[in-house]
């Protein structure tokens, strides 16, 4: 995903504090006091996928701790130069789903529009990390085209807005986008995939969350939460704003090594997620991108251990486990 903005108001607070960012791996091992050890590996991954680190995210994590959970999430390392077998650049067949720039078709009743190829946070997992972004995303500059796809396809019922991050667009563009959208009769529900709730808690603005409320359409947000930890005071505030705005908050997670594998770090989550009004969704096996054979988790322990945080928790706050085939109609549930 690249790191740079949308077209836009640059005084909003939320891009004056994007715009201090950390982008150099030497600020961030600066910031939290770590062995300046890791910076030649950390150089060279970063040159292969750059870093990008709001401050406020920065702020929640352990100092002089190299395993600190969030940390590792956005830290590159020297095994993301390697590329074992089976770790692809498009591990879940997006490209084959490509019907415009920007619109993506892969199950039955839904449509993906990715907006941008823009985030907050440049997390080293990404599933995207390798997408052709400049050339396959529905910016505000020509979404037009998406559109008319969508409006000539009575099938399709709900819209999913992804990226990159679709609140790196400003909230006009954005809200003439939802206003659109909801010009399409047979369109219902209008989801957001996001992760700057979390990452970048000044991005929940009255005017997004008034967009929200008042449009026709359902709307859905599915918040990205790796730790609970990553739930401090603001992205608390922030997803209480839009809880107030009548939106559906559910979180997806990705089963990451060394982040949150275990029955604990996972329950905790769940916990905290309920405390906001989140309903835990889904939990990733990673996807398969090259550059994050590192995280992996193989199907087996992830069985084991979601069978361990079935014992923890009741059952709305235990999410599915679930793998992304390329080609398959769903994501696969992990059930034993």
């Amino acid at each position: 995903m690249l790191a740079r903005s949308e077209p836009g108001c640059q005084a909003m607070p939320w891009r004056r504090e994007l715009s201090t960012a950390l982008t150099r791996p030497e600020e961030l091992i600066g910031l939290l006091d770590l062995d300046p050890g890791l910076l030649p590996a950390a150089r060279a991954a970063a040159r292969k996928f750059g870093l990008l680190v709001p401050r406020g995210y920065a702020a929640l994590m352990a100092r002089s701790e190299p395993h600190d959970p969030l940390l590792r999430q956005v830290l590159p390392l020297a095994e993301e130069l390697h590329g074992p077998p089976g770790f692809t650049t498009d591990p879940v067949g997006e490209r084959a789903a490509v019907l415009l720039p920007g619109l993506l078709r892969k199950y039955q009743g839904r449509a993906l529009l990715l907006l941008t190829g823009a985030c907050a946070l440049h997390c080293r997992y990404c599933f995207r990390r390798h997408f052709p972004y400049a050339n396959d995303s529905a910016q505000p500059d020509r979404a037009a085209g998406a559109i008319a796809r969508l409006a000539a396809d009575a099938s399709i019922h709900e819209v999913i807005l992804s990226g990159g991050d679709p609140l790196m667009w400003d909230d006009e563009p954005l809200a003439v986008l939802i206003g659109r959208l909801a010009e399409i009769p047979h369109l219902q529900r209008l989801r957001l995939h996001t992760r700057l709730p979390i990452v970048l808690p000044s991005r929940v603005t009255a005017r997004l969350c008034h967009s929200l409320r008042t449009s026709r359409l359902r709307p859905i947000v599915v918040v990205h939460t790796n730790h609970a930890r990553e739930l401090g005071a603001a992205a608390r505030d922030a997803l209480a704003r839009l809880h107030g705005a009548g939106v559906m908050l559910l979180n997806q997670s990705v089963l990451l090594r060394g982040v949150n594998d275990s029955a604990g770090r996972l329950a905790a989550l769940s916990e905290a997620l309920f405390e906001c009004a989140v309903l835990p969704y889904y939990l990733h096996l990673l996807d398969r991108v090259l550059g994050a054979a590192h995280f992996e988790l193989d199907e087996t322990a992830a069985i084991r251990l979601l069978a361990r945080l079935r014992t923890r928790l009741p059952g709305y706050l235990v999410p599915r486990l679930v793998k992304e085939i390329a080609g398959e109609p769903y994501k696969i549930p992990i059930e034993r």
